[in-house]
C-alpha cells in the first residue's frame, strides 16, 4: 500500500510538472500559491483511479488543485468548492475530495464533458480565516 501511495504522489507531481512545461498553471491568491490542472481521467492508471474512486472515461475530466503557503511552500488544508460553466451556460457543481500523501495535499474533482467542450471553471478556497476565488478555462477532448 505504501508503494502505491508513492506512485500516486509521483503521478500527481508529474502532472503538475507537465503543466508547468506547457504553461505554468499557477495563481497567486493572498498568502497562497494555487497550482491547478484539468485533464482527461484516462490519464490516470486504473489502479490510481480505483484507489480514489474516480471513474476513468474518455468523457470524464479531472481537476487537480493544490494550495501552498507562498513563504514556506507548505501544503494547506482548506475547504474548496467550485462550479464549471460551459459555453451554453450549463452549470455543473464541483465536489472536491481532499487527498493527503505525506506532506502533500491535493484536491480532486471530476467533471463529465462532451468532446471538445469548453468550461469556465470557478473555484472558491476557504481556510476558515480567508476566502479566495479564481477562474480558469479548459477545453476537454474525448480520447
Amino acid at each position: 500500500m505504501h508503494f502505491n501511495k508513492f506512485r500516486v504522489f509521483a503521478f500527481l507531481s508529474m502532472l503538475l510538472s507537465a503543466a508547468a512545461v506547457h504553461a505554468e498553471q499557477k495563481v497567486a491568491l493572498g498568502t497562497w500559491d494555487v497550482h491547478y490542472i484539468a485533464l482527461n481521467s484516462t490519464f490516470l492508471t486504473p489502479e490510481v483511479a480505483k484507489q480514489y474512486g474516480i471513474l476513468r472515461s474518455k468523457f470524464n475530466g479531472l481537476i487537480n488543485i493544490s494550495v501552498l503557503d507562498k513563504k514556506t511552500s507548505a501544503a494547506q488544508s482548506v475547504v474548496m468548492n467550485g462550479e464549471a460553466k460551459n459555453l451554453l451556460g450549463v452549470v455543473k457543481g464541483l465536489s472536491f475530495k481532499e487527498v493527503k500523501e505525506g506532506q502533500a495535499i491535493y484536491y480532486l474533482a471530476t467533471l463529465p464533458f462532451s468532446d471538445q467542450e469548453r468550461y469556465r471553471i470557478s473555484i472558491t478556497i476557504n481556510n476558515g480565516a480567508t476566502t479566495q476565488q479564481f477562474t480558469f478555462e479548459h477545453k476537454f477532448y474525448a480520447e
